[in-house]
This record gives C-alpha cells, structure tokens and sequence, in this order.
C-alpha cells in the first residue's frame, strides 16, 4: 500500500520531486567536486615531494662501512631480509657526501616508525644514522608518534569534506522538509486509521531514495567533469610557472564510492530529520494544520511598508513567515557574494602590489635572469661569450654571501643619529657600545664591479668594497613609500667584516647611494657591500661562505619584445646549459605568468562562489516551487479581499527584490570595509586601488544572483496565479 501511494505522489507532484532532486544534484556535485579536488591536489603534493625528494620512505646513512661484512651488497641483502622491506639501493649521489646512504622502501610503510630503530640495530647502526620521509609519510597519514606537532593536511581535507556534507544536510533539508510539511494533514489521516511513526518515516525515506539515487549517480558524474576541468584550468593558467610539473588528472574508483556514500548518508539524514518532526506529530495535531504560511499580525515590515505601502506589508510579512525555510538560501547567497566581491578585490590588490613592489620597479633592472644551479662565480668563466651575444646590452654575473659587522655608535651618520640611531629606526641594541649589523655581500664579476665604479664616479679598481651607505627611515616613511637617510659616516677608508669567528679588514672604495642593476630585494637595516671577484678571491673566500648558486642578470637593447626575449632567453641557455645546471626567467613572461596565475585563481575560487550561489538559488527555486499550496491558499485570501493578479504579481516582485537584495546590501559595507582596511594596511594610495577596482565583475555577479532569484519567483507566481485562485479556498489539494 505504502509503494503504490509513494508512486501516486511522487508522479502527480513533480514540482515537489523536481525541487528535491535538485537539491540532491546540487549536493552530490558539491561532494564529488570536493572529494576530486581533494584527491588530485593530494595526488599531485605527493608526486612533486617524490619528484623533489624521491620516493624513499626511510634512510640509512652508514659513515663507513668498516669491513667486508659491511659491504654495499651485504648491507642491502642485510635490509632486504626483513619482511616489511620491498627492496633496498644504494643513493648514490648522497653516498659521494655522506658515506653509503641505503634507500629504504616498504611493503606497508604504517609500520616504518617501528621497523627501521631494529634494522638500525640489526646492523648495528644509532637511531642518528636514520632518516624518514616525515613530508611523504604524512601524505598518507603516518605520523611519527614521537612528534608532538605532526603534519595535518590530509586530516584537514578530512574535516573539510565532514562540514561541506553537515552543511549539505543542512541545505538539502530545506527541500524535504518542504514537501513533507505539505503532506502533514495526509499523514494525520493516516496515523489516525492506524499507520504507525515508523511506517510514515519508512515511507518518507523510500520516496527521498527513489528521487534522489539518479541525480546523486548525475551528480557524481557532472563533479568529477568539473574537477577534470578545474586541473586542466589549473595546467593552463600555471603553465609558465617555473619548477612547476604538469598536473595530470587521476581519479580512484574508491573516491567515486566514498562520494555516492557520503551523498547517500547526507540525503537520508536530510530526509530523516523532517520525517522524524512529522512521524512525531499526533494525529489530531497533524490533521488541525492549515498547510499555509503562518503570517502575524504583529509582525510590521516598515521599511517595505514605507516603500510599497500594503503590497510591501503582505510581502514582508510572508518573508517572515518563510524566514526559516529561506535562512539556508540566504546565508547561501550572502557567503556567495561576499566571498566573490571580497576575493576578487584582494586578487586586484595583490596584482596592483605586485605591480608597484616587483614589476614595475625592476622592469629597468632586469630582462632576463639565469640561475647556475650549485655554481660557484669563480668557476663560470663564459662572461666574455655572453657579452658578445647581440641585443644584450649588459650582463652581470654575481653571487651572494652573508657576515657581519659590529658599528661603533659613533660611526652612525648624522641623519641617522637624528632620528635616535639604529636603536629608534631599526630596533637594535648594542653591546659593549657596538651594534652587530648584517652585511649582505654581492659577489660581481670584475667587468660589471668596474662600470659600477665608473657608474657612480669612482676610479675604478678590485682592492676594495663598495658600500651602499642607507638605511630605510622607519620612522618618516612606509615600506611602501620607502625613504632612505645615510648610514654610516663616509670618512672610514676601512670596514670589518666577521663570519664564524674570523674578522677581515678590507679597503672602502666608495660609499653610495646607488646600487647595480640588479633584481635584488636588500634588507632594510644592513650595510650591503659589492666586492668584486678579485677581491673575493683574494681575501673573502676563506672567510665567508658563498651561497651555492650564481646568478647572470641580462639587459637587453631596451627593444625587445616577449619573442624577442624568448628567442635571446633560449640562446642564452643553450650556451650556458652545455656545462652548467640552469633555470631561466623571462621578464615579460614573468609577467604574463602572474596575470594568468592571477586570472586561474579568480576563475577557481569564483567557480566556488558560484556553486555556494547555485545552492542558494536552488534553496530559492525550491521554497517558491515547493510553497504552492501555502501560496495559493494565501493568495486566494488576498484576491477574497479585493487585490488583482497584477497586485499580486508586485508582491512577488518585492519579495523577490528582498530576497536577492538583502544578502547584496550586507555584503557591500562589509567589503567596502576589507577593502579599506587591505588597502590601509598596505600602505597602497586608496585611489590607486579605487581606479582600478573590479567594479564590473561585482556588479554582473550580482545581477546574476538577483535574474536568478526573479526567474525562481516568476516561475512560482505564474504557476499560482494560473490556477483557479476560488476553488483553492473551497478545495486545497494540490492539482
């Protein structure tokens, strides 16, 4: 019996199934987009730590082998004999540095915190001599139950995927609820000739299945689509982005099914708790409900009554009557908005910053840069070669160290003591009447270190350092808007620099203001010194340890355009990559690469913005198609008293208009107020930021939101004012 009248219902109310369907669509996409996601940025976090790492899961480092017993063969046969061991090889790029180092890989690695201290001490190795993969590990949830403060991303993407599918119950709700409630005089009669709570909730929850197994199957489907395509839009816009590898798109028959069960138990639970409220209802409680909206006469809306006279007060007051019903697409539509308006405002801010603070700065310092992987400057010798590349208009090579000097206070210069010394400005103390200040050393090659001299209209020499005599001021500027005073007093001919417990007095050849043609950020509070490679070579090197990479910063004529410098990019790499380990910038692709990171990002997280929208929308669709009866009822009492289908119409339009308006009037203050706080806190000139502010996206975003909400309302009001509005107050069920 309880089949045949699921069958009867469902097929004479379609706009009641058609609601929950779609609510159950919606949910399933949400769930398997995330779940897709979720898998593919996991799948690709592992692929690059194996790429950058290996996929070694623990390590052994054995300093000396001491014997024969110890042989690399014997030490890999030894590994290889445990059970838990899949096999076992020699590193041999680590084992040049650090004595034979074995790679360890396991059968299952869930026991690796327990296996390797015993093969460590099987071969009679410390726990010192082991190493685990901790980044990778973690990747699969295996933690070090040592470490107190283990890696938690997966467990993050867990409790992610727990509140999107608490919220889905809570949304998908809505639709269930609606149809249910308007069958609570049906379900009275029932209980009242003997159907008991768990035969109506049974009942209940086979309809909920029935409707929603295809769209949930649909769903699924349509979110592992639109994850594909989010990768793909991911390899598209990144795809210039440097040490980046290619994302490629994996999806595990196990997601699938983790997806259609976590949507199978969030539309049963969104089922069951209405027909739980309804199961519990007593018969006489269920047959005495009205099935219309419940519209107070003490509840006065005087902001629509002011504006629309009574057709606002009637649609204010069924708006309230529907405040909870429609809570869920409110929220919905808020979150949407303001997340869109407040992301796409911070990625304008972030490309205006990083216009004014990289770009635009050093667009006259650099065209092309190359990094030398593990090169030291002494060793490149192909300068000259490069030189006389044509359309290169200069090329520094250069290499950076670090050290320290300790300044006397009385070395400070008279601007800075003005402002009360390093102590005011750049918060540093002193000891024994000394501050130790950094002092970032650039290594340059003998022929750009002597144009920098004659740049700056010193007589050119290698004996000596070059010192960029500045020191932000703090205190009268912002980071932003830098000034700079001097920092020392330019009468020392000498400075003295310490590293790891040595000092070294070399000669000052000039003091300046200037500084090479280079894209280097310098600290705000250090004495920067340029030395050449003579000089480094003669003295330096013995004492400070140069970073193991160099760098070849080029100019081009000053003509070139993006083909231009791709063309003089690949020359260039195809003469240095035939001895030396590369990785190449290209200043204007550089450039296109941010837009286009920038341009993903917007796409990606609006696509969200739009999901959380489409969900409210649907909550939206679903109220307004799922209220017909409430509505008629209530309408017909309107026309009872004298209002026109035209009225009516209005009052549908109003609450159409509070409905969408609503979450785009609290949203505007509020991203108004990030806005003037990003920018504040940046620093930035407000109507840099206000000219160039994405006022258009805001505003189609919204109109999208408010032609959606209307199209839903329509629907419902076109549908209710074609029915016989009369026979509605004599007979109340639903056609």
């Amino acid at each position: 019996m309880w089949k045949e009248y699921s069958k009867s219902y469902i097929k004479n109310n379609r706009a009641s199934g058609i609601s929950i369907m779609a609510a159950a669509l919606v949910a399933t996409l949400f769930l398997s987009l995330l779940c897709g996601l979720a898998y593919n940025f996991w799948a690709y976090d592992v692929e690059q730590i194996i790429l950058e790492e290996g996929g070694w899961q623990g390590r052994l480092v054995c300093e000396t082998l001491g014997s024969d017993d110890l042989s690399e063969d014997n030490l890999l046969s030894s590994i290889c004999q445990f059970a838990n061991v899949e096999k076992a090889v020699v590193n041999g790029e680590l084992s040049k540095k650090e004595g034979t180092v074995a790679d360890v890989y396991f059968k299952n690695a869930r026991t690796i915190y327990h296996d390797m201290p015993l093969i460590a001490a099987q071969l009679g190795l410390n726990e010192d001599s082991i190493q685990y993969n901790a980044l990778l590990l973690s990747r699969y949830f295996i933690h070090n139950p040592e470490d107190e403060e283990p890696p938690m991303l997966l467990t993050l993407y867990a409790a992610i995927l727990i509140i999107v599918a608490v919220s889905l119950i809570l949304i998908i709700r809505g639709s269930f609820e609606l149809s249910m409630n308007a069958r609570i005089r049906q379900f009275g009669i029932f209980s009242s000739i003997g159907a008991t709570p768990r035969q109506i909730r049974t009942c209940l929850l086979q309809e909920a299945i029935v409707l929603s197994i295809l769209p949930m199957l649909l769903g699924s489907m349509f979110g592992i689509l639109i994850s594909y395509g989010v990768i793909k839009a991911v390899n598209y816009y990144a795809s210039d982005v440097s040490g980046r590898h290619e994302a490629v798109f994996r999806y595990h028959p196990s997601i699938f099914a983790a997806t259609v069960f976590v949507s199978f138990l969030t539309v049963i639970f969104s089922a069951w708790i209405p027909a739980r409220k309804l199961s519990g209802m007593t018969p006489l409680e269920a047959i005495r409900n009205s099935s219309g909206l419940s519209l107070k006469k003490t509840k006065h809306s005087r902001i629509l009554s002011y504006l629309f006279g009574m057709k606002g007060e009637l649609a204010g007051n069924a708006l309230k009557a529907q405040k909870k019903s429609l809570r869920i697409s409110s929220f919905s539509l808020l979150l949407s908005f303001l997340g869109f308006s407040i992301m796409i405002c911070f990625t304008a801010l972030a490309d205006i910053s990083t216009g004014y603070t990289y770009f635009e700065r050093y667009q006259d310092a650099w065209d092309i840069m190359i990094t030398l992987k593990d090169t030291d400057l002494s060793d490149f010798d192909l300068t000259n070669e490069l030189q006389d590349i044509s359309k290169i208009q200069d090329a520094t090579v250069y290499q950076k160290a670090e050290a320290m000097t300790f300044l006397p206070e009385g070395l400070q210069s008279d601007e800075l003591r003005s402002l009360g010394g390093l102590e005011s400005v750049a918060g540093t103390r002193k000891a024994d009447g000394q501050f130790q200040v950094s002092v970032p050393i650039i290594v340059l090659d003998d022929t750009s270190f002597l144009d920098f001299c004659s740049q700056i209209g010193t007589a050119p020499s290698l004996d000596g350092a070059i010192v960029l005599n500045k020191i932000w001021d703090s205190i009268n500027s912002n980071f932003r808007y830098k000034e700079y005073v001097s920092f020392v007093e330019e009468d020392t001919k000498t400075t003295t620099l310490c590293k790891n417990s040595k000092t070294l007095e070399i000669p000052v050849l000039a003091y300046t203001q200037e500084s090479p043609a280079l894209r280097e950020e310098y600290e705000n509070y250090a004495l920067v010194h340029f030395i050449p490679l003579t000089m480094w070579k003669k003295a330096l090197e013995e004492i400070c340890e140069a970073e193991s990479d160099s760098y070849i910063r080029i100019l081009s004529d000053g003509t070139a355009n993006l083909a231009d410098l791709s063309g003089l990019e690949e020359g260039i790499v195809r003469l240095v990559s035939e001895r030396y380990e590369v990785e190449s910038e290209n200043r204007i692709q550089e450039r296109l690469s941010n837009d286009s990171l920038i341009q993903g990002m917007v796409m990606i997280l609006g696509a969200f913005c739009v999901l959380l929208a489409i969900i409210g929308i649907a909550n939206v669709f679903s109220n307004t198609l799922g209220f017909l009866r409430q509505r008629k009822r209530e309408f017909a009492q309107y026309m009872s008293i004298g209002l026109t289908p035209q009225e009516m119409r209005e009052i549908f339009c109003i609450e159409a208009f509070v409905t969408a308006g609503k979450p785009l009037l609290i949203t505007l203050p509020f991203t108004v107020l990030f806005v003037q706080f990003a920018v504040t806190a940046s620093y930035l000139d407000p109507m840099v930021f206000w000219s160039e502010a994405p006022v258009l996206p805001i505003l189609i975003f919204a109109a999208a939101i408010v032609l959606f909400v209307a199209l839903a309302y329509y629907i419902g009001g076109k549908r209710i004012l074609q029915c016989d509005l009369n026979e509605t107050l004599r007979n109340d069920t639903l056609i």
